[in-house]
């Protein structure tokens, strides 16, 4: 695989393991001509204990590729927790579902809020398919919880079998589903493909006719929305995947609320005509780029979240769609700062948690470019954390 100039190589260890993943792919490719980038991005990402997600190697943290929000401050998941208690006090059943527990400790942070809070849980699902993360979870909550709330803790592979009473948490799962390229051009829409050059020794875009009626009329869509686009052509992302998951946990979901955290736009701002390369992102050792063949299995590959697709999917899925904010919103009204002010703590304690603060809530930080959306089923409205300013109407 060839270098990136401006990015780190990897370790020995780690080209392994993008090599032998890079050959899984090579040999797909050879079966079946061609691998949609949705295909290939399944791949790189999700590979039995080769993909991103699924290999032993760093990826949150210092040590990682990137930071999330529960690892800058407990306080975003206190704040989470405030929001999911107002709704498992009308559950008879209080379970919580957690995709994407990353290491573990939103959902440590979580558990201990509720103690403190004497708010009843009856389970804590994590839905994760790598065994390395599973195995990192179980072991930081073992440590960090006593032995009362570990056991309340339960790993799943899959969504459970039967209907159940839930909130069901997700915090930048959505960024990470493997989404389709496409490429407009002043005559043409077309569709990305992954291929590999033989010459280069890469893995290379391979841009096609689109022959799938479904992304036919998006592309007929945008093309009515961003109107005449130049040589250069107009590229973009949309994710096939949306649709199907949220209807999955609607099947499951017999009461109770879905709350969606990640980076994104309402489809208007996201489809702008002056966004032509899209929203197509990188991430390797806490550098963002955009050669999604970089060292496959070793980066992060994701997109920007069309939340106006996600409403509506999760409306056709039989939700409803209960509010909708930005992040820095949403922790205002679940808490942020009544959390945020302790008398006790020093004076550098005090610096530390207002720095938090400022990277969770300030526009040019994590505050304005993530948002929150909450679908629920047979909960009453008024969730606290859209009291502050509710964005549904931009939808």
């Amino acid at each position: 695989m060839s270098k990136h100039k401006k990015l780190p190589a990897p370790s020995e260890e780690a080209k392994g393991y993008s090599e032998h993943l890079s050959q899984k792919i090579r040999t797909s490719i050879k079966r079946h001509g061609s691998l949609s980038f949705a295909q290939f991005m399944q791949k790189a990402l999700y590979t039995p204990n080769l993909g991103y997600y699924s290999s032993s190697l760093p990826k949150i943290g210092k040590g990682g590729d990137f930071i999330t929000a529960p690892e800058i401050s407990p306080i975003f998941s206190r704040c989470l927790a405030r929001q999911t208690q107002q709704v498992l006090e009308q559950l008879e059943e209080p379970n919580i579902i957690e995709f994407g527990a990353g290491r573990g400790i939103m959902a440590a942070d979580i558990l201990l809020e509720m103690q403190r809070l004497e708010q009843d849980i009856h389970r804590y699902y994590i839905v994760e398919i790598s065994a390395d993360l599973q195995q990192r979870q179980k072991a930081y909550l073992r440590e960090t919880l006593s032995e009362e709330l570990f056991n309340k803790v339960a790993w799943l592979e899959k969504l459970p079998a039967t209907p159940i009473s839930a909130v069901i948490l997700a915090n930048e799962v959505l960024d990470a589903m493997p989404f389709e390229r496409l490429r407009i051009e002043p005559e043409r829409a077309l569709q990305g493909y992954v291929c590999y050059n033989e010459a280069k020794n890469e893995f290379d875009w391979d841009y096609q006719p689109i022959t799938d009626s479904k992304l036919q009329r998006f592309a007929n869509q945008l093309i009515k929305h961003i109107g005449k686009v130049s040589d250069l052509g107009y590229e973009t992302e949309i994710n096939l995947n949306l649709g199907p998951w949220l209807k999955s946990l609607s099947q499951i979901l017999s009461k109770g609320l879905v709350l969606l955290i990640d980076y994104g736009y309402t489809r208007e701002e996201y489809y702008q005509p002056a966004r032509v390369m899209g929203t197509l992102r990188c991430h390797y050792q806490h550098r963002a780029h955009q050669n999604p063949f970089f060292y496959p299995g070793l980066q992060d590959i994701t997109a920007h979240v069309d939340f106006t697709a996600v409403a509506e999917a999760g409306f056709d899925a039989g939700f409803r769609i209960a509010g909708y904010t930005t992040q820095a919103n949403f922790l205002m009204g679940s808490g942020l700062l009544e959390m945020s002010v302790d008398p006790q703590a020093d004076i550098g304690e005090q610096i530390k948690v207002a720095q938090q603060i400022k990277t969770l809530t300030m526009p040019d930080e994590m505050g304005e470019n993530f948002k929150v959306i909450a679908l629920s089923k047979q909960i009453d409205d008024g969730l606290i954390g859209f009291k502050v300013r509710d964005l549904r109407h931009q939808l």
